[in-house]
């Protein structure tokens, strides 16, 4: 009898565990894991081709109990687009060449304190609210992220300067978080441009 009781208890909890979880509230404690596959766009800001680079990789996030602390992290892979191939004549690239796509790695770590659950500022604020279908609930936070190259200073950030980093964890109905965008600021923008970097997010551990 016992055992049939705390099954049926424990049911409960777990229905209400996910429940809080579709409807994109604070949960915490949180860990995410999840994969990025994008591109960068083909020109940079003064108009120069500059890509797009293709991006891979993985990350990893860790909210805390009370959802007012984040640690975020991501490993990236980045090498020239066979588009970048077509639109780089000089000198003519060679797409048999490895070392013609200039593949590089990045590591991305940040601690943040600026967290918002608030659904109007997350669904003004993160670019997925326009995506189709849209996801808008979820939360953001933003800081300053450190970003390596080649587990080195990259040449955007010579002296390991910072750049400011904004991360959205949406999702809808069906997966209360199922995507992630980064959006970097200044200097890394100038590598992985401006616009969101988008990834999915895996089951929450």
């Amino acid at each position: 009898m016992h055992s049939k009781t705390f099954r049926l208890v424990g049911s409960w909890v777990l229905v209400l565990a996910l429940g809080t979880f579709a409807l994109g509230q604070n949960p915490g404690p949180l860990h995410l894991r999840g994969l990025i596959n994008d591109f960068t766009p083909a020109h940079d800001a003064k108009g120069k081709p500059s890509g797009p680079w293709e991006l891979h990789g993985v990350w990893r996030l860790d909210l805390s109990w009370d959802g007012s602390f984040a640690e975020f992290s991501a490993a990236l892979t980045m090498e020239n687009s066979d588009y970048w191939l077509l639109i780089n004549p000089n000198p003519p690239a060679d797409p048999d060449s490895p070392a013609t796509r200039t593949p590089h790695t990045h590591h991305i770590t940040m601690k943040s304190t600026q967290l918002t659950w608030d659904p109007t500022a997350v669904a003004s604020a993160c670019p997925t609210a326009s995506y189709k279908p849209p996801t808008t609930t979820g939360f953001m936070f933003t800081g300053p992220a450190s970003v390596t190259g080649n587990g080195g200073n990259p040449p955007f950030a010579p002296q390991g300067q910072q750049s400011q980093l904004t991360v959205c964890v949406t999702g809808g109905t069906q997966v209360g978080f199922s995507n992630v965008t980064l959006v970097f600021g200044a200097p890394a923008s100038g590598h992985f441009g401006s616009q969101p970097i988008n990834g999915v997010v895996r089951l929450p551990e």
